[in-house]
């Protein structure tokens, strides 16, 4: 504390520090900021909380808990509640997320004006190293000077070529969260946890949906057995899955958008996918009566829905922000930084998705608290991807920390891999959710666990404990000495362990 005092009496800029962006990243870095003792600006072009709050983690969580309503209420009599049919509101869905965005961005703003930041509304744009033009409406209105700069300006949906939105039919998450009705079909292109979140939330409000992946699987960075067990329940959810598959042609014809569904073989070595492609989710095309009759040899295939939506990841917002005038560099569109954040400019930092690597909020927040210590002159450990935990809010839900079974592999460990189904657990069968799984990788040499992956109702609650396990490097033994509460989902954790120590 006291050095961030002395800072802030030695400096004779108005400012110790400026934070572009309000998002869990940006908010967070102010706020620890303003606590060790600094003055602090923060920038902010839309509302407060960023996408997270307002277009993002929180809206889609909202939605999500109302399409797992639905679907418990057409599961209600086998729990002894006889209901009339009924009609899905949803206006009324989305009204009661905008609540909860509401509630958050309020509550965000409360925090910052109680910890004495410094709130400045519009586009900042270097114009020095030390020095923010702030704009509005292409104007500019204000000017902001600091000793330090944290840009924690975020990402936006990515396009790709031939599946650019225009934000009527060909849409992103941003308009899929606030559609004024339930469409009757919809492909969702992308089988990230984005795709497969809007897909399953649409898809339990009554629409038909295909979701499109370009990978051989879906959640193509998680473990192979999980993403598989999750495209099996997804599928019996009714909504039509095409991986190794892409979208081309796709043409806007009125009130329907209609393209064609190409290959849905598994990608050789020598494929001749592009470039742009290469490494991104493509599509399904318009969903038609012939939607679920999809298959390996099924080679090209034309579809028709009432609406598109493109979810293959998110692109840096680092154009824009006049880092040229600073001197930051870029590679592929993301911010270059070091271990603590910091840019190519010693006094500038960047945290988030701006920066790259995993595009989590999280972790975000995580970096905000590297990049502030680092500015107050402590000392920081570089993050650990591997302990990073990663959540899908679809249902089931999935959750993961660190290495997959083929992952591990990879790398050089002999492993033992520890499974426990819930169909076996009391807590799900009691629940009535008894698809998916725990499953655990340890090290073979001395039982470490080095990656756990969850499958099932309620997998993202089960993952802090996993996530503290990896974190103290528990083993297999620990993990199956510890007691757990019965009847709990947890309890298909202690019981993973003792499956992998019989392996």
């Amino acid at each position: 504390m006291h050095s961030m005092q002395q800072l802030s009496a030695n400096t004779g800029l108005p400012f110790d520090l400026a934070v572009i962006g309000s998002g869990p990243g940006g908010y967070e870095a102010a706020l620890r900021a303003a606590k060790a003792g600094m003055k602090v600006c923060l920038i902010e072009k839309a509302a407060l909380g960023g996408v997270c709050i307002n277009w993002g983690c929180i809206p889609t969580k909202a939605l999500l808990k109302s399409a797992e309503v639905f679907d418990l209420c057409n599961k209600a009599a086998s729990f002894g509640l006889k209901l009339q049919p009924g009609t899905v509101d949803f206006a009324e869905a989305v009204k009661r997320s905008r609540k909860v965005v509401l509630k958050m961005s309020k509550g965000v703003a409360f925090m910052l004006r109680r910890a004495g930041v410094d709130v400045r509304l519009g586009e900042a744009v270097f114009s020095t190293p030390h020095d923010l033009d702030i704009f509005r409406d292409g104007e500019r209105v204000d000017g902001v000077t600091a000793r330090h700069i944290i840009i924690a300006s975020g990402a936006h949906p990515r396009a790709l070529p031939g599946l650019e939105p225009d934000g009527t039919r060909i849409i992103t998450s941003r308009e899929a969260l606030a559609l004024k009705s339930v469409p009757a079909s919809m492909i969702v292109v992308g089988g990230g946890a984005i795709g497969v979140e809007m897909a399953w939330f649409y898809a339990m409000a009554g629409t038909k949906v295909t979701l499109v992946e370009l990978q051989p699987q879906l959640l193509p960075l998680e473990d192979e057995e999980i993403a598989e067990a999750l495209k099996r329940s997804l599928q019996k959810a009714g909504i039509t899955i095409a991986t190794s598959a892409k979208l081309e042609n796709v043409t806007v014809e009125g009130d329907t958008v209609t393209a064609h569904l190409n290959d849905c073989q598994l990608p050789t070595a020598n494929s001749a996918l592009s470039t742009q492609h290469s490494a991104l989710p493509p599509a399904p095309s318009a969903l038609s009566t012939q939607h679920s009759a999809l298959s390996p040899t099924a080679n090209c295939q034309q579809l028709t829905a009432d609406y598109l939506l493109v979810a293959v990841g998110v692109t840096a917002n680092s154009t824009g922000l006049g880092l040229e005038n600073a001197g930051v560099e870029c590679s592929r569109g993301f911010i270059v930084t070091d271990s603590q954040c910091r840019t190519s400019v010693p006094h500038i930092f960047a945290i988030g998705d701006v920066r790259g690597g995993m595009l989590l909020a999280h972790k975000a927040s995580a970096e905000a608290a590297i990049a502030v210590t680092t500015i107050a002159g402590g000392h920081t450990h570089p993050l650990d991807d591997s302990m990073i935990p990663r959540c899908v809010y679809a249902e089931p839900s999935v959750a993961s920390i660190g290495l997959s079974e083929k992952e591990a592999e990879e790398q050089g460990y002999t492993v033992k891999v520890g499974r426990s189904m819930f169909a076996a657990s009391g807590k799900a069968n009691a629940f009535g959710n008894l698809e998916g799984l725990v499953k655990l990788v340890f090290n073979a040499a001395d039982g470490h666990l080095l990656g756990a992956h969850v499958v099932g109702h309620g997998a993202v609650e089960l993952i802090g404990e996993l996530t503290l396990a990896r974190r103290l490097s528990v083993t297999a033994e620990i993990l199956a000495g510890t007691i757990h509460a019965h009847p709990t989902l947890s309890e298909s954790i202690k019981e993973a362990a003792e499956n992998a120590l019989q392996e």
